[in-house]
């Protein structure tokens, strides 16, 4: 028979586990192809992983209590040796059967020639019986089941299974063997048809060679442990149970909203559904409702950006098709008129629509690309005082025959942040505009002030006004009203929807005002956010 030895001494505790270098999470922990749901599960059953650890720590546990009891078995064992050492046989079969009974233990003492002399079992009624398995009930195989799975999870060593003879010499027990060669008393460890410990101690008695063998049944180890493992089965079993149920929920939660963001997203993209719908998730005052009103934010200006792509197409191929019809009627007359005096004003109506669709075509071209282009400039400090100051100067030079410009600063700081190129193309066409509307006799006015926030620029014109009605749709694209005596076709009616766009970019308007003072004419004012103090 062979048994199992364990060290009584206490195990040198393991090293500290080296910490792992915290990885770059956009690159080692990029995994694809797993759901967000399975991997909430998988964070969660990774935390319920750690604490069924525990049954490592039950594994030490039962070790130590093991270490306990070889410890004990052998003082016991000592002590009973001791005591028999000189006794007659009369008194050796007393003290066994008294022993054995007060400590419930087996003792069995071999002579010096392996021959069993003495068995508190035969001397006294047993104190205890080896369980037989198949009559317990079925909840104690599981527990013995359970203690084979844990056993494998941590790597027990194997245990040999203890069996019990009438009469078992000497010889076939490795510890009494080893008393006998050692001189000193020898623990080892079985398992009895139950699976709970036996541990037998043999003890050498005296000089004659005679060994003294004790085993006991530790019923109480084995109850202990398969306690303390079945309150951590349970513990686990509820704590998984309602990881998997809070991870779910959680999934929910966060994983059914960013579907329909997805389905709302794809829906978009294939451009189906003149009208998509993304859910605003009003509700939700956390990331995805953030998310969720930021997509549909998005998606409800990227619709209005392809709609007003749309629609500039649409205007651009009507503005071009007219003077296009008039140059082609022109060009076709002219090949069949011989009057020369018919065929220069065919020729002049010819070379007014060619300048008409190259202003158009400068315009669109500028127009197009005006936002593209704003978005990558390098806004630097500007004075629109001066700058305004600088374009009415250059103008009143060159400018012969039409309604003189008046410029006054008001007063207060003009100083903004922004493009000064574009910022001149806003001024040049509201003079521009302002200048096509005034009469001979009449004026321009351009007022520059400032306010505790804003620059302001007002231009003002002599003219016939603008309806309230027609305010905001002088701004669109395409859109003019003309004075009857302009030539037609004189203006692209882009340059206000310019200039909005441009005040728009840096973070500016442009609108409509009435004059003060009741004066006839219109009035457009230019507002910029003033620059702060320290920055550039």
């Amino acid at each position: 028979m062979q048994g199992t030895a364990l060290a009584t001494s206490d195990d040198d505790p393991p090293p500290h586990p080296t910490l792992p270098r915290r990885p770059r999470l956009g690159r080692r922990w990029r995994i694809r192809g797993v759901s967000l749901t399975t991997r909430i599960l998988f964070v969660n059953v990774i935390a319920l992983a750690l604490l069924a650890g525990g049954f490592f720590y039950l594994d030490s546990y039962r070790a130590q209590l093991i270490a306990e009891r070889f410890k004990l078995a052998r003082a016991e064992a000592d002590i009973a040796a001791d005591a028999l050492d000189g006794l007659s046989a009369e008194r050796r079969g007393q003290l066994l059967a008294r022993i054995g009974t007060d400590q419930v233990l087996r003792l069995r003492l071999y002579d010096g020639r392996g021959r069993l002399e003495a068995d508190s079992f035969t001397l006294a009624p047993p104190s205890f019986a080896l369980i037989d398995p198949n009559s317990e009930p079925w909840y104690q195989q599981a527990a013995r089941l359970l203690d084979r799975g844990v056993d494998f999870i941590v790597n027990a060593p194997t245990v040999e299974r203890y069996s019990d003879t009438a009469e078992q010499p000497a010889g076939s027990w490795p510890e009494i063997r080893a008393a006998r060669a050692t001189g000193r008393t020898e623990v080892f460890l079985r398992y009895a048809p139950d699976r709970t410990p036996v541990i037998t101690a043999a003890a050498p008695v005296g000089t004659k060679g005679e060994v003294l063998l004790s085993l006991r049944n530790a019923l109480d180890i084995t109850q202990s442990v398969r306690d303390a493992r079945q309150t951590l089965v349970i513990i686990i079993g509820v704590a998984l149970l309602l990881s998997v149920q809070l991870s779910l929920f959680l999934a929910r939660t966060i994983v059914q909203p960013l579907r329909a963001l997805v389905r709302a997203a794809i829906r978009v993209r294939l451009g189906r559904e003149r009208e998509v719908v993304v859910p605003r998730l009003p509700d939700r005052g956390d990331e995805i409702g953030l998310l969720a009103r930021a997509v549909s934010d998005m998606t409800t200006a990227l619709r209005q950006r392809i709609d007003a792509v749309e629609m500039f197409a649409a205007d651009v191929a009507h503005e071009l098709k007219n003077p296009l019809a008039s140059l082609s009627s022109a060009l076709e007359t002219m090949e069949r008129v011989d009057d020369p005096a018919l065929r220069r004003q065919l020729a002049d109506i010819a070379a007014h629509d060619v300048q008409r669709i190259d202003r158009l075509i400068t315009e669109i071209a500028d127009a197009s690309r005006i936002d593209a282009e704003l978005s990558r400039a390098t806004f630097s400090q500007v004075d629109l005082a001066g700058l305004a100051a600088q374009i009415v100067g250059a103008r009143d030079v060159r400018a012969r025959g039409t309604a003189p410009i008046h410029f006054r600063n008001a007063g207060g700081s003009t100083l903004v942040a922004g493009d000064a190129s574009r910022l001149e193309r806003v001024l040049e066409n509201l003079l521009d505009n302002a200048v096509s509307f005034s009469p001979a006799d009449g004026s321009v006015e351009v007022v520059v002030w400032g306010d505790d926030e804003t620059a302001h620029l007002s231009v003002s014109d002599d003219g016939p006004g603008i309806p309230a009605s027609e305010r905001e749709k002088v701004f669109e694209r395409f859109h003019s009203v003309r004075p009857t005596e302009e030539a037609f076709g004189a203006h692209s009616g882009l340059g206000l929807a310019i200039a909005r766009t441009i005040a728009e970019a840096h973070d500016g308007t442009l609108t409509v005002t009435e004059r003060p003072y009741g004066k006839p004419g219109a009035s457009l004012e230019l507002s910029l956010p003033l620059l702060l103090e320290g920055s550039e």
